[in-house]
């Protein structure tokens, strides 16, 4: 028996890194899988992997996922989004707001369509995807709202170092919204039996992005696997709301306070 068995799992941006992990993951615990991001074919070589080839490697493995296209920056498709994976799989049981769109850009150089981008990609539509699975969470009597954040939400201390002055300062008020909003939806769920959680890696995870945006490589002996993240996230997205709920977790914190095997060291 695993730990998702009989349930329905929504995961956007799952067409390549930490989604991918997260999805695969959960299906390999026994959930269905949704799996939604604006790729379903491969156009760009520096960033590989489509919601196809996500779907192909589950079933391969035995496990059962739907590849939903989706482009979260419209509130339309956010709502088809929803009433696609419904009529697919009949419910949802946990939603994984995973999906991003990134530009590391200077404050003085950052142009409004950018930032308008990026906030309706990381902060709306988490937002309005939670309004939308609610309802059915609320008539399952249980429901897992995880977001998946970032330590750049955390405040930049001196000295500074090279990162913090790349041009990370939107991403990080778009994850520190995030984190803001999970804590307080937290709240307002708490008699619901809807837990509500976000979720950050310890250390960069080398996926295609974090590689392309040259946060760092495939090979640095200081990152964090994706599978340390997925192993995380599906802690996050099994146990009651009375047992964890509002917490804002980074992957390795949490698996060595839950004494996970793949706890790193």
């Amino acid at each position: 028996m695993g730990q998702l068995d009989g349930k329905v799992a929504l995961v956007t941006g799952a067409s390549r890194g930490i989604g991918t992990a997260i999805a695969e993951r959960f299906a390999s615990a026994g959930a269905a899988v949704a799996v939604s991001a604006r790729t379903v074919d491969a156009t760009d070589a520096r960033l590989p992997g489509t919601i196809g080839d996500t779907v192909a490697r589950i079933e391969a493995a035995g496990g059962t996922a739907s590849a939903h296209r989706a482009d979260l920056a419209h509130a339309m498709d956010r709502q088809d989004l929803i009433e696609s994976v419904l009529d697919r799989h009949g419910t949802i049981d946990i939603l994984v707001n995973n999906a991003a769109v990134t530009y590391f850009t200077p404050i003085t150089e950052f142009s409004a369509r950018r930032f308008a981008l990026m906030f309706e990609v990381q902060v709306t539509a988490p937002t309005h995807l939670a309004q939308l699975v609610i309802p059915t969470m609320r008539t399952r009597g249980h429901g897992w709202i995880l977001n998946i954040s970032s330590i750049a939400a955390c405040h930049p201390r001196q000295p500074y170092q090279p990162r913090a002055m790349r041009g990370g300062t939107v991403y990080g008020m778009c994850k520190a919204a995030l984190e803001r909003f999970t804590s307080g939806l937290a709240a307002e769920l708490q008699n619901a039996d809807i837990a509500v959680n976000s979720l950050a890696p310890n250390r960069v995870v080398p996926t295609p992005g974090t590689v392309f945006h040259q946060l760092t490589t495939e090979n640095d002996p200081e990152s964090e696997p994706p599978s340390v993240m997925a192993d995380a996230a599906l802690e996050l997205c099994y146990r009651p709301a009375t047992e964890m709920t509002g917490r804002i977790a980074y992957s390795a914190d949490l698996l060595r306070e839950l004494g996970h095997p793949a706890a790193i060291p």
